[in-house]
């Protein structure tokens, strides 16, 4: 159930291990909106970054430890390298960008839901749209499906890829959830991830547009701890930070959200991170003692936005664009700090319309990592979103959607 990356991913997967097996192929897809794979279309600002450059432990790692643990075997089956060859299979090359980000080659999220759809008709899938699901529910040993319609639908197995929250405009509302949590799953609370963040700092809203390509994003919590660190491009914007840095760590403070702790959190950013502090020092020291003292504009040692360097200086306590020698031992030192730390108080998140994915869902305890199986529920298959699984922005949950739907659609196929 659920016809987006996951559901059209394990469909296509069933049928073919169905035919391989030499039975006829038997899967229904039901999609509750007008079309399949709405969500893939959106992605990547339309450009579908599918999966990740990365080698399998490397992708599996960056979804914490236990996230890491839990799709080891999922990667081993379908490791990144081998989504971008069932792609290219299915006449979708890919090519490699910044970040160990994949895209298809032509640069259209269009082609990658065509390419899954078309794949999915060829091995035999019936897909169903417009085929809203208002109840699961186990019955005489099946499953038993009730659509919106009034219609029942039953199977031995059920593979469930209803997706999560974000982007509710394509379909992922949480149907899911509830599904889940009347069968008596544990859930654990789903929140927005890989969202935008929003500040109340007016300098903040007036580098709208400003971006640091090369910047360490640090999330520091209510008790000033070190929540956790990503070297990935900022983009300030009207509403607070973007970028992959600040949306990485977005899910620790939609957590915060929750626990109305929001407020204390501030990012940390570093707009320097290939120079150590007494490299700075040095330089700043050296310049100081020079005929003529350049500017701290002509000596910054990696290009910064003319806007955010005049914040930088202000917010160290010096005026828009000094001198070296006009720097006290003080103020050399809070620019440096700055310059090693901007701190950008964070007053939450965008929530769930604008976060690329849900952090969240079914625990992981409640399913068998080598088969995607629900513990404690013969035939019942959950994968994809639904699951409390989510790795940073660069394909990785795409990577980590194929790869459990793989995972299922093998299990389910087996007799």
């Amino acid at each position: 159930m659920g016809a987006g990356a996951a559901g059209l991913w394990a469909a296509e997967c069933a049928a073919r291990a169905q035919r391989a097996a030499g039975r006829e192929p038997d899967v229904l897809l039901l999609e509750k909106m007008p079309r399949a794979g709405t969500k893939v279309l959106a992605s990547g600002g339309t450009r579908c970054n599918l999966t990740t450059t990365l080698g399998a432990e490397g992708a599996a790692r960056l979804f914490g430890p236990a996230g890491e643990r839990f799709l080891r075997r999922a990667f081993r089956e379908l490791p990144p390298a081998s989504v971008r060859e069932r792609f290219a299979a299915w006449g979708v090359p890919t090519v490699e960008a910044g970040w160990e980000k994949v895209f298809p080659a032509s640069g259209r999220a269009r082609d990658v839901r065509d390419a899954l759809q078309r794949a999915c008709a060829d091995a035999g899938v019936r897909l169903r749209v417009g085929a809203g699901v208002a109840a699961i529910e186990r019955a005489g040993g099946e499953w038993c499906v009730r659509l919106a319609s009034g219609e029942a639908v039953r199977a031995k197995n059920l593979l469930l890829a209803p997706g999560g929250k974000s982007y509710s405009r394509t379909g992922t509302t949480g149907d899911g959830y509830t599904w889940l949590a009347e069968l008596g799953l544990e859930l654990v609370p789903p929140v927005a991830a890989l969202v935008p963040l929003a500040s109340s700092e007016p300098w903040v809203h007036a580098l709208s547009g400003v971006s640091v390509q090369d910047a360490e994003v640090r999330l520091r919590g209510p008790r000033g701890e070190d929540l956790g660190r990503r070297r990935r491009p900022v983009l300030f914007t009207h509403e607070g930070l973007s970028g992959p840095g600040p949306m990485d760590l977005s899910a620790e403070i939609a957590r915060g959200e929750l626990a109305g702790e929001t407020t204390r959190f501030e990012l940390r950013i570093d707009l320097l991170p290939e120079v150590p502090r007494e490299d700075l020092v040095a330089l700043f020291r050296e310049a100081a003692g020079r005929g003529g003292a350049p500017r701290i504009s002509s000596l910054v040692p990696a290009p910064l936005p003319k806007r955010l360097l005049t914040e930088v200086n202000r917010i160290a306590g010096l005026f828009p664009d000094p001198r070296t020698n006009e720097l006290t031992r003080a103020t050399r030192h809070a620019l440096i700090e700055t310059l090693k730390g901007l701190p950008v108080p964070i007053s939450g998140t965008l929530g769930f319309d604008r976060a690329e994915v849900t952090s969240g869902g079914l625990a992981l305890s409640e399913l068998d990592p080598g088969t995607l199986r629900v513990k404690n529920c013969d035939g019942l298959f959950a994968f994809g979103e639904v699951i409390d699984l989510d790795g940073p922005i660069g394909g990785l949950n795409f990577q980590s959607a194929f790869a459990t739907a793989e995972l299922a659609a093998q299990s389910a196929a087996t007799p």
